[in-house]
């Protein structure tokens, strides 16, 4: 089981996979274990009941949609925040992966 789980989520699930391997190649350099994924705004629900998700972060496309994950995942004390638009315009995995970090 990975030390630390994170949650991507965007429009498709689709423009983020891209981010999550160079954060995974990022997470490995530094020794961190995490398991990081990215789903669908539409599938978020379902994965957030299933899983032990550490931090939540949303792409730029879905900012809009802070507030509500915020109040869905109130009661179980996971930060959620925005995917820095030129970090995630750049796939600088390592520097979402330093985010996320100052989150946890």
């Amino acid at each position: 089981m990975a030390e630390k789980t994170i949650m991507l989520v965007c429009a498709a699930g689709m423009s983020t996979s891209l981010l999550v391997s160079k954060m995974e190649k990022a997470a490995a350099a530094k020794g961190l274990d995490a398991e990081i994924f990215a789903v669908s705004a539409s599938e978020a629900d379902a994965h957030l009941a299933n899983k032990n998700v550490d931090v939540l972060l949303l792409g730029p496309q879905v900012r809009f949609m802070k507030s509500q994950f915020e109040k869905k995942v109130a009661d179980k004390n996971i930060p959620v925040d925005i995917i820095n638009m030129q970090d995630y315009g750049m796939m600088n995995g390592e520097k979402v992966l330093d985010h996320v970090l100052t989150l946890i």
